[in-house]
């Protein structure tokens, strides 16, 4: 497919700011997110933010390998249509393998109706927010620290959205960054699911982002979660550009 590389620039930088690593280095165009409290990949893995961006590349990535095992961490590369394609090819030519793939989606929200959302306003209680996401979609190596640590370091305006009877069932965050809103954290009890609750959520979410003046919607997902995918295409989410991990073989 023709990749936007303006878009892709944009949308790089928004999910920097939408899910925000607590250290960040620049080596160039090449930045190294490392965030001890969480496990996630993207809060942990090296991006080449530039295609031009090569020069001196084999003593670069050996020098973020020490620095990512300086934190006790593995060197991951995030390989997006940002990434000079020379790395690609050197780290499969090294024996490297390349992993979970995911798809960034946009949807433009002039033309949106929310139709199917729920009456819900956002939360600012990050204590609550981190319960019931941890309720709903446990994560090894990921405590109620680490992920409170990631949503309070979150500069634009954003709202914490939960659903619960009994318990929560379905969370999600959304984050207003001038013209654009991203989708972060979203998730759906397993019990819960089948029951058109996950669309609702998202249909409040995105009803929320547009009243506040978001012009356009973007969410990542994970390229096997067919399910999700499928929810985000009824509501309009079309893909812009995928993006997957490399490491070394294990």
């Amino acid at each position: 497919m023709n990749v936007d590389l303006p878009l892709v620039r944009r949308l790089e930088a928004m999910g920097l700011r939408a899910w925000p690593a607590k250290n960040v280095l620049y080596d160039g165009a090449w930045q190294l997110r490392v965030t001890a409290g969480h496990p996630s990949k993207r809060l942990n893995s090296l991006a080449v933010l530039d295609r031009s961006d090569i020069a001196d590349m084999e003593i670069r990535l050996e020098k973020a390998k020490r620095h990512y095992a300086a934190f006790g961490r593995p060197l991951l590369i995030r390989e997006t249509p940002l990434t000079p394609p020379e790395i690609g090819e050197y780290l499969a030519a090294e024996g490297a393998e390349a992993f979970d793939e995911s798809l960034v989606m946009t949807l433009d929200l002039n033309g949106f109706q929310a139709a199917d959302a729920v009456e819900l306003l956002p939360s600012q209680d990050v204590g609550r927010f981190v319960d019931a996401s941890l309720a709903i979609n446990p994560i090894a190596g990921l405590t109620k620290a680490g992920l409170a640590e990631v949503v309070t370091a979150i500069k634009p305006a954003h709202g914490l959205f939960i659903r619960e009877d009994d318990k929560p069932y379905a969370v999600g965050l959304a984050v207003h960054d001038f013209d654009m809103a991203g989708i972060e954290a979203f998730a759906v009890a397993e019990d819960a699911r089948g029951k058109g609750h996950g669309r609702k959520l998202a249909a409040a979410m995105l009803r929320w982002t547009k009243g506040r003046g978001a012009r356009m919607a973007w969410l990542q997902v994970t390229a096997k979660n067919a399910a999700a995918i499928a929810l985000y295409k009824s509501l309009g989410f079309a893909e812009a550009y995928r993006y997957r991990y490399w490491r070394e073989q294990q």
